[in-house]
Formats: structure tokens, sequence, C-alpha cells
């Protein structure tokens, strides 16, 4: 080859690259994700509905080629919620809608019908790639993996939902497919089939979150959940945890080049841009904040009434009803065996929900009891033998460290336990009525139907005569405020009912 034919290849291989890169497109893709947004006001001039849609809607106003989805827990649990079964979040959600929502686990706190309902309310679709009805037969309305247009983009959304929500939640017979292999399989699915960016819009915890992220078969993790705020790039994946309430949001910038190689086939690649948006600076929408502003003067009107005072100082934090003797854990249970006449109250801390603490001498409502336990529980009684009242206390214990729900707050019975022990064997110390356990013993136990039914893995207390059930039993809440306002004041505080022993 001569001098000059050299130059010549090298001008015209110049010159197709000058094409190339003239034919090479830059899209910018935003992903707004958000979940776990219980409560319908704002807390603190943070989070809320309101401020959550403005935030939305300036997001799309300033790039079209924005993606809104949700990830999560919204029907329940909230003071609201324990009366219209999570209603008000459909109306405040669907002012500015999702493009994808992903049922979570509170999505079936009030059974699956209730969900079912509330799904054909929503002026935005619902899906979950892993929940499908008993006989595995798609559950109608709830769709599955959805691919969006946008900008010359092919984005695939995978929803998926928590694999154990049945243990959490009252899900019926619905049948729920391992999170973290089902969503794998059908990101990597969406990408043989030609998808652009992958992107899983996911309900679940950290741990499974970490899994999701490592098979990098995704681009983007939106996950909800563990209710905190993190944001994290390996350099394949970009991942958002979406905060709880909508207090803190970060929406995902894409710069997205489309170009050829080569041989001409399409190219994708992208970095990402990290936003943080603390709702304290955005301004509610006012059309949002009207239809708030209602549901407050509802609730204001019911819910302000006081039914008593605390001589002694209540906490119901999510780390302390999870993990250890709690007075308003204390309240509640010896509410309940009070109402029924029972030998034993237990109430699981996770049901607890007001994470806060009140001073002695704090006057307490109605509102204050349905903030704590607004789930909708009702109170019910079975009659069981002691060795299943053990097993339920070991199952109280079994995930501890984990800050697991299922902690049984206690009334009738004290009881140590050692969290350095193996689960299942954690127990010990256990008594009744001042009378060791006896295991061949015939105990009345009150507890509500939730886990009565096995809910947070309580199998051990069903099997027995159920005396109260679900239909005839009092709302829990009710059984509490009755309790607080036939004595006039609260005065049991901490009082040793339950022992940590060991390293803890």
């Amino acid at each position: 080859m001569t001098i000059r034919t050299c130059r010549i290849a090298a001008l015209l291989l110049s010159a197709s690259a000058l094409v190339t890169a003239a034919e090479a497109e830059t899209v910018k893709l935003t992903i707004l994700g958000v979940g776990d947004t219980y409560n319908f006001e704002e807390e603190d001039g943070r989070g809320g509905f309101a401020r959550l849609n403005a935030a939305a809607k300036a997001e799309r106003a300033a790039n079209p080629n924005t993606l809104y989805v949700f990830d999560g827990d919204m029907l329940s649990p909230s003071l609201l919620s324990g009366f219209d079964k999570g209603q008000n979040t459909i109306d405040l959600t669907n002012m500015e809608p999702f493009d994808i929502a992903v049922p979570g686990n509170h999505e079936f706190d009030f059974g699956p019908e209730n969900f079912f309902e509330k799904m054909k309310a929503s002026k935005y679709p619902w899906a979950a790639i892993n929940i499908t009805n008993a006989d595995g037969s798609p559950i109608e309305g709830l769709g599955g993996v959805m691919v969006k247009e946008v900008a010359g983009l092919k984005v695939a959304l995978i929803p998926v939902a928590q694999d154990t929500s049945p243990q959490v939640a009252s899900t019926g017979d619905l049948l729920f497919l391992p999170t973290v292999d089902t969503a794998i399989a059908a990101a990597e699915k969406a990408r043989e089939d030609g998808a652009d960016i992958v992107v899983g819009v996911v309900q679940t915890d950290m741990s499974n979150d970490r899994a999701l992220i490592a098979s990098h078969a995704f681009d983007v993790v939106m996950s909800g959940d563990d209710h905190s705020y993190a944001t994290a790039y390996d350099g394949v994946t970009a991942y958002v945890e979406t905060s709880i309430d909508g207090q803190f949001l970060s929406p995902i910038d894409l710069t997205v080049e489309i170009g050829q190689d080569d041989d001409g086939k399409r190219t994708i690649s992208w970095v990402p841009g990290f936003r943080f948006i603390d709702t304290a600076a955005v301004e509610p929408d006012p059309e949002t904040q009207k239809k708030v502003d209602e549901f407050k003067a509802k609730l204001d009107e019911s819910l302000n009434v006081e039914i008593g005072v605390t001589d002694v100082a209540l906490d119901s934090r999510r780390n302390v009803v999870r993990a250890e003797e709690s007075a308003m854990g204390n309240l509640i249970a010896d509410a309940i065996r009070a109402a029924t006449g029972a030998d034993i109250g237990i109430a699981n801390g996770g049901g607890i929900r007001g994470d806060r603490t009140y001073d002695a001498g704090s006057k307490l409502t109605r509102r204050d009891i349905l903030t704590e336990l607004p789930f909708g529980n009702a109170t019910v009684l079975t009659e069981i033998p002691g060795s299943q009242v053990l097993a339920a206390l070991e199952n109280g214990v079994s995930q501890v460290e984990k800050g697991a729900g299922r902690f049984a707050q206690v009334s009738g019975l004290t009881y140590a336990f050692d969290a350095s022990a193996p689960a299942g064997s954690r127990v010990s110390e256990v008594m009744v009525g001042g009378a060791p356990l006896d295991p061949d013993k015939v105990y009345k136990v009150a507890a509500n139907d939730y886990i009565l039914d096995g809910g947070d893995g309580y199998s051990a207390l069903g099997g027995g005569k159920v005396i109260i059930d679900k239909g005839n039993g009092n709302l829990m809440a009710n059984d509490v405020i009755d309790y607080i306002a036939k004595a006039g004041k609260v005065t049991v505080g901490v009082e040793g009912r339950i022992k940590k022993l060991g390293a803890n």
C-alpha cells in the first residue's frame, strides 16, 4: 500500500468515525422512585402526599423523559387507613399517577380483596411478576414486566414484590414466588428481548437488594421496604433505597448515549447522576394539599378526644417494641387480656406503629391509640397448651437481632431470653400468674387475629380451641381505648416482664 493510499484510508476511517459520532444520540432519562408512603400529611414540614406530588410534577415538567415508580407499601398502616382501608392513599396518588406501582406487604394488611378493590380504583397500573393465584394463574388487573418507549429507548420495568409477604400480611391463598430469582430471570429475559435499560422496581429488604445488584442483571434498582434512604453505584447498577413517606427523594438522571458499533449494531452506554431532594424544601401541591386538609379535618373531629392520662412514660419506638419490654407493649397486652379474661396476652411488636415516646403526665387521645394500632386487627381468644405458648415465645425472639416485628410483648406472664443462643432455644424462666409454665396445661391466650392466623411466624398459636374469632372480636384499638378510659389513667410501666440474658 502506498503512502497516498494509507492517507486516503485514514481519512475514510476518520470520516466514518465522524459520521458515527454525528449519528450518536444523547437522551436524558430520569427515574423517580418512592415507597413506604403511609401518612397522608407531612411530618415536621417534610414528606406527605402534597409535597410528593409537587416533586413528581416538577420532575415531569423539567424532563418529559421521566418515569415515576412506586416500590410498595401505601394502603397501610396509617391512622386514616385504619378507617378507609387505604382509600385515601389511592385518592391522593391518583392526582399524580405513577407509571407503575408494585404492591408491598402492607397492600395486603386488609386482605387480598381490599387490594384488588384499590387496584381497580387506581388511575395507574399495578404490577408484580411474582404474585399469582393459588393455582399459578395470573391475577386479573395485576400486570407483569412493562416496557416503556422513552425517547427512542426501550426501558423494561421489572416489578417484584416481597416473597415474605404471606408471613407478615394477610395475603390469603395468593402465591408469592422467590423475589430474587424471579427478578433476575425476568431482567435477563428483558435484556434478551431487546431492552436498552432494565429497571428493577422492587419491594424487599437490603439483603435481597444486594443480591439483585450483584447479579448485574439490572441497570437501575429502585427499592422500598427498609424505611431508609440510600444510593449506590458499583459501575454497573445504580441503586436507590427510597426513604419513607416521601421525606427524601433521589431522582436518578441517566445520560444515555445511543450509537452504533463498527458493525452497525446499536450500542447503549450511560452514566448516572444522583440528585437529593429534601421535601422540606418542596412547596406542597395546592390541589393535593386541599384534599389533605379535607382528610385532616375529618380525622380531627373524631380523634382528638381525650381518653385518659399516663402516670408513666410510654415508649413505642420501633427499636424498643421489637427488642425489649415496652410500657406501650405492656399496656396493649394488658388491655386485650382484660377484655377477654385471658390468662395470657401477646401483642407482636411489629403491630405497634406509633414510633414515639410519651412523657409521664401526657394526655392520651383516641388518635394516639389508633396511631399505635393502625391495622384494624381484632382481639381474639384461643386455648392452647403451655408447650405451644413456649413455642410462640420462641418465635417471638427468633429474629430479634434483625428487629423483626414478631417480638412478643406480653401480659400475665414473664420470660427471659438469650439472643446469643440458637433460634428456637432462647427462651427460659417462663412464669404464668407467678407459677412456672406447665407445658401440658391449657391456657387462655388473647392476641390479635393476624398472629392467631399465623402471621409473623406465629403458627404455634394455631390449632387450639378458638373462643373469640375475628368475626366476634372487638377492634383491638377499641379494647385499648376502653381499657384506658375505664381506668382514667395508665399506671403500669416497664416492670420486668421480659429479661434479657447473655450478650445482647
